[in-house]
């Protein structure tokens, strides 16, 4: 079996609803927190029709697919075939964490939690019918294989944030065994622990028998899912120190007046941890507005590069006929790829897209020409200001221009990728 690492290493995941945000809308966010020198791509697909029998092949293993498929957006490492995070045409994101507990975690190749993220984006239409469709997979094809493009295990159970228009779940796993938690107010976030404690509103069936099975659980005391699945002293969650307390207390902060820009500032927080630096850093960041108002566009804004205090949030809204996001896209190797190999991972393939590469070289400029750094810093923030200014005059407006809509986030990025050029 894998061991867990000596400090649990991966994501932060956050949700804020009304009356917690302005205005009537759901502001949801994560940071992808990897290996430092994995490639993150923003990738779209589609939404599609199957055959009966056909089969879909996941990061490791193949499994039934679905009659239909919705329209999805996704930040994942580019090697795998699921995602970190991500969101579909219906308004349901997804955000997932590596989380550690009693239970053993399995080495053997399975749908790894990155998988089921995707796979609930691609199946469902809401944030509870998302949930619904992970715990059933997890039911029939388990969670398990190395998570990391190493040669090296790093394996783990998950944890998930699931969020639509209306509410949100935590959906949190041990195994097959598994805990959900409804939010219908005020905020949440998730980190590298068990956090659903004695507000169960969904579970496996047999989670109970199984942890008193085990000796977890006497029976008698109230039922606390982190505490008996893991080691967490669940009275001190939201004041011990960690990135966990940190997050709920950065939410906590601006609790009432939370906007996608105050998500973004909580993700760019390093003295927190949360805007994680070092061998795994955040390699990739997500804000999503999800107004509760159905006429309204969800807008979703993505920065596909590392670090996001020196990145760019872009907007990305569903409409038909999508520009394909190619310079953000890493490229593809078929089954000449190390992952689809065995033994796997004997290569790493140079998987970095167009805007990773020229983010990589305005990094440089930022770390060696300090004033040079800031300049084009600032002119980063600018675009970036100009695109959420943009997206809120369409939401306050209920204006959408549907054929600016299709090259929104390809347009972004090639400006975004212009302020580089032209000032490295």
């Amino acid at each position: 079996m894998a061991s867990r690492p000596t400090e649990p290493r991966s994501c932060d995941t956050f949700v804020a609803l009304p009356p917690a945000t302005v205005g009537s809308r759901v502001v949801f966010g994560k940071n992808s927190d990897r290996p430092c020198d994995e490639v993150q791509e923003i990738v779209y697909f589609p939404a599609a029709s199957h055959k009966a029998g056909d089969q879909l092949e996941c990061t490791y293993i193949e499994i039934e697919q679905a009659a239909k498929t919705y329209a999805v957006v996704l930040s994942r490492p580019s090697w795998i075939w699921g995602a970190e995070m991500g969101a579909n045409e219906h308004g349901v994101c997804i955000g997932n964490e590596a989380v550690w507990g009693r239970e053993e975690v399995c080495d053997n190749e399975a749908l790894l939690g990155m998988d089921l993220l995707r796979l609930g984006l691609e199946r469902a239409d809401t944030a509870e019918n998302a949930l619904t469709v992970m715990v059933d997979l997890l039911e029939k094809y388990g969670q398990g294989g190395n998570c990391m493009e190493s040669h090296m295990a790093f394996t783990y159970h998950n944890s998930f944030l699931i969020a639509d228009r209306k509410e949100a779940w935590v959906l949190e796993t041990s195994g097959k065994y598994w805990a959900a938690e409804k939010i219908e107010a005020g905020v949440r976030n998730i980190s590298n622990q068990l956090s659903v404690t004695t507000k169960i509103d969904r579970e496996h069936p047999k989670m109970r028998d199984y942890a008193k099975s085990k000796g977890w659980w006497d029976g008698e005391k109230e039922f606390d899912f982190a505490a008996v699945y893991s080691y967490v002293n669940t009275a001190r969650m939201t004041t011990s120190r960690g990135r966990y307390c940190e997050g709920y207390k950065l939410l906590n902060k601006h609790k009432g007046n939370i906007t996608s820009e105050t998500m973004m500032e909580i993700l760019r927080d390093k003295e927190s941890g949360i805007n994680m630096e070092g061998g795994f850093m955040t390699t990739g960041s997500m804000v999503s507005i999800l107004p509760q108002e159905p006429n309204l566009p969800c807008i979703h804004f993505f920065t596909g590069t590392p670090d996001p205090d020196r990145s760019v949030f872009k907007p990305f809204i569903f409409v038909p006929n999508i520009t394909q996001l190619l310079k953000t896209s890493s490229p593809t190797f078929g089954h000449d790829d190390p992952v689809k190999k065995k033994p796997r991972f004997l290569t790493k393939p140079d998987r970095r897209h167009e805007l990773y590469k020229q983010h990589e070289s305005a990094a440089v400029v930022m770390e060696t020409f300090k004033e040079k750094g800031k300049e084009m810093l600032e002119q980063i923030r600018k675009l970036e200001k100009e695109k959420i200014n943009r997206m809120e005059s369409i939401l306050q407006n209920r204006c959408l221009d549907v054929n600016q809509a299709v090259n929104l986030f390809s347009q972004c990025v090639e400006e975004e990728i212009n302020t580089y050029c032209l000032r490295v």
